[in-house]
């Protein structure tokens, strides 16, 4: 009954999706050779080295969505942090404030950083593939790849800023 109303409301966690077959809106499964070559062109993981992309790809999942499922909830529980590599999504803050996000893109950090529920919502607006990471294996990635930690930071840092500036 619970998949049926998450399909219905766009919303599939991953303890569903995971048990779905791969939709292949994109075509082919993704590869680990693929997931580096597209590890690479991510501006969040420009400082890596070739060694930790491949922990980096061993600890992700390639999931693909269609367009209008919800990735993230404003208020629920975040277990996943999300890395687009192909479409793009909304993010809802408020009715008046959204932002769109693309390939390169990521979210759902914080939670994952502080154990606090969503900030947002997250949507697709087109097919979607993303490379997800569990929260078990954040702190691996943060571990594997510390210049992430610094990244991660700064893009902090920038959405506060733009929250206060929309705040005054």
């Amino acid at each position: 009954m619970e998949l049926i109303s998450r399909i219905l409301d766009g919303s599939i966690p991953e303890s569903l999706r995971a048990s779905l077959p791969p939709s292949g809106l994109f075509g082919p499964r993704v590869t680990q050779d693929d997931k580096i070559a597209r590890l690479e062109e991510v501006p969040l993981l420009e400082e890596c080295s070739r060694k930790q992309l491949k922990a980096v790809a061993k600890i992700t999942d390639v999931v693909e969505v269609p367009a209008g499922t919800v990735l993230a909830r404003q208020g629920e529980p975040g277990n996943e942090f999300y890395l687009i590599m192909d479409g793009s999504a909304r993010v809802e803050l408020s009715a008046r404030r959204r932002a769109r996000l693309k390939p390169g893109d990521y979210f759902g950090e914080m939670s994952l950083l502080d154990g606090e529920p969503r900030s947002a919502t997250v949507a697709a607006d087109t097919p979607m593939r993303l490379l997800v990471i569990k929260r078990r294996d954040f702190a691996t990635l943060l571990r594997e790849a510390p210049e992430l930690t610094q990244s991660i930071l700064v893009t902090l840092s920038r959405r506060l800023r733009q929250a206060e500036q929309a705040l005054r």
